[in-house]
């Protein structure tokens, strides 16, 4: 990762906030339960007061009684007020997390072929999946929770103040010592999260690449072998984890050790004023309510803060993902083949390097002419460049030197889709798609009929066996 994305910290995240606003309105009912909840939780230390001071301090049943319903209203305000933010933030981030997935995905279908050989496919599903699904869980949980703890931290402060001036002066002067956890580990949180996340892009591509070849493996007695080698890719990533957890629990451990160093303060001097008289048990109670919500509102941020810096490090990986530009695209002013024509093909002078492999030429200075209407074999050895012919002429790369011609036409000058359509493709290792025989089939053109999908069946000698398939065509 570079020195750049270590800065942005949770700039990254405002991709995620961008896509957040297209659902402005549930976004705002989310923050008006967040805020109604969280002045509920507020309004309890009040209630608490009363409580003590009336209801116990009252000395009658009615008393109590009126003190307790005021406390049951309080909790059923909290329980409705918490119903309505949980099902919409637990909504906002199912959406999101399925927007970012389309977009993720939407990208890497149109990505040129090149991005995939020197991109791991594991490494990519990783961040399709596990990226999305962890930002999921931070939006509909995590950031939840940081917004009200924030909220009822700052709102329990301004209590504090209202409540007992001399006692919140205690507690003000310990909350910068609360902060100093927060600064200092957040930092190495976020940086072991980030290589953690790639840890585990790592050990997924890892297994899909053994599961994808399981025959050469077991072909080649590589069991044992490749079952080591997982074995230290799990363990590497165990060990970067273990490692950012270690830095979460000392920001955690700090926090609420300089926590209860003013909580204690606070009560000692709160429990002097009750024995002088100078205030009484239900203030310092309310008092201690909102000492409490804070210290658990600083407890409950430093905790989140670990996994806002995993969010950050997956919007990164998301984001980088989204943006990375196809190498391969379609002309700004596209020119048209000839409809119903059959167009001639030329390759002009031809060489050709993949991208992976720059200094090693696939075709050096080729030239072929097919005239429209013939059919033509290309024969060759493993290696001479048969199928680079072919990914040429789909245009998967652009060669280096030369041009591809079809219709007197450079193919650079055409759309993708307007080109390739031009091209009927059965390739040596034929691929099958999680679906019913008959959507296979009609791959290459899904809105075909039954009865020209039937006779393509037929033409390939396939239609008797499918038919008598369990489902036959599906």
């Amino acid at each position: 990762m570079s020195s750049d994305s270590k800065k942005r910290g949770l700039h990254s995240l405002k991709p995620v906030l961008e896509h957040l606003l297209n659902y402005k309105l549930r976004l705002v009912a989310a923050a008006f339960a967040l805020v109604f909840t969280a002045g509920a939780t507020l309004f309890l230390g009040r209630g608490l007061q009363v409580l003590i001071d009336d209801g116990f301090g009252g000395g009658t049943q009615e008393a109590l009684r009126q003190a307790l319903d005021f406390m049951v209203l309080i909790g059923a305000a909290m329980a409705v007020g918490t119903f309505i933010r949980f099902y919409l933030v637990s909504w906002l981030g199912e959406r999101v997390s399925a927007d970012l997935r389309t977009a993720v995905f939407k990208n890497i279908v149109r990505l040129h072929p090149g991005y995939f050989e020197s991109n791991r496919s594991g490494e990519i599903m990783s961040r399709l999946t596990t990226d999305t699904t962890l930002l999921q869980t931070i939006i509909g949980s995590s950031f939840s929770m940081a917004l009200r703890s924030s909220l009822t931290t700052i709102g329990a402060l301004v209590m504090m103040f209202i409540t007992n001036l001399k006692l919140s002066l205690i507690i003000a002067v310990g909350v910068p010592l609360i902060l100093l956890p927060i600064l200092f580990f957040g930092r190495r949180v976020r940086n072991l999260a980030n290589q953690s996340q790639e840890s585990i892009a790592s050990v997924g591509s890892y297994a899909g690449e053994v599961i994808q070849h399981i025959r050469v493996v077991q072909s080649y007695t590589r069991e044992a072998f490749e079952t080591n080698s997982f074995d230290r890719e799990v363990e590497n990533a165990f060990g970067i984890a273990r490692r950012r957890i270690r830095q979460r629990a000392l920001l955690v451990c700090g926090a609420l050790l300089m926590l209860f160093v003013g909580m204690s303060s606070m009560l000692w001097t709160g429990g002097q004023d009750v024995i002088t008289g100078r205030m009484t048990g239900g203030e310092l109670g309310a008092f201690v309510f909102y000492a409490v919500m804070v210290g658990m509102g600083f407890a409950t941020v430093s905790e989140v803060w670990g996994e806002l810096m995993r969010a950050a490090g997956a919007a990164d990986r998301l984001v980088e993902l989204i943006n990375t530009p196809s190498l391969i695209t379609d002309p700004e002013q596209p020119r048209a083949l000839p409809a119903n024509a059959q167009p001639e093909l030329r390759m002009d002078h031809v060489t050709f390097c993949y991208p992976t492999r720059p200094n090693q030429r696939a075709l050096a200075d080729f030239t072929l002419d097919i005239p429209a209407g013939r059919i033509l074999a290309l024969v060759g050895p493993s290696g001479a460049g048969k199928s680079t012919v072919f990914e040429l002429l789909q245009r998967f790369y652009d060669p280096q030197e030369g041009g591809v011609l079809l219709g007197g036409v450079d193919i650079r000058e055409l759309t993708l889709d307007d080109l390739r359509q031009h091209i009927a493709l059965v390739p040596q290792q034929p691929a099958l798609f999680t679906g019913d025989v008959r959507y296979n089939i009609a791959y290459g053109r899904l809105d075909a009929t039954d009865e020209e999908v039937f006779a393509a069946a037929r033409a390939a000698h396939a239609h008797e066996f499918i038919t008598e398939l369990p489902e036959g065509y599906g």
